[in-house]
């Protein structure tokens, strides 16, 4: 059944970015699209240093951002 089907790639971390830091992930998707004249690992750095999210969760939502992101 298509419903049953599982979440995978950086979406897969969505649910846990929001329990853990308290914030929709519209939030953070948000501002990652903000930091247009960065690299993938400067947004990465970004978010660890000024919001304190894991590497993890900051890879996961700069991934995702980038992945749905026209050219």
């Amino acid at each position: 059944m298509p419903g049953d089907e599982k979440i995978k790639g950086p979406a897969s971390y969505f649910p846990s970015i929001e329990k853990k830091y308290g914030q929709p992930i519209a939030h953070w998707l948000s501002l990652v699209r903000g930091l247009k004249d960065m690299k993938h690992m400067e947004q990465v750095a970004w978010l660890k240093a000024e919001h304190g999210l894991g590497h993890g969760h900051a890879n996961a939502i700069v991934a995702h951002v980038m992945s749905t992101q026209p050219e």
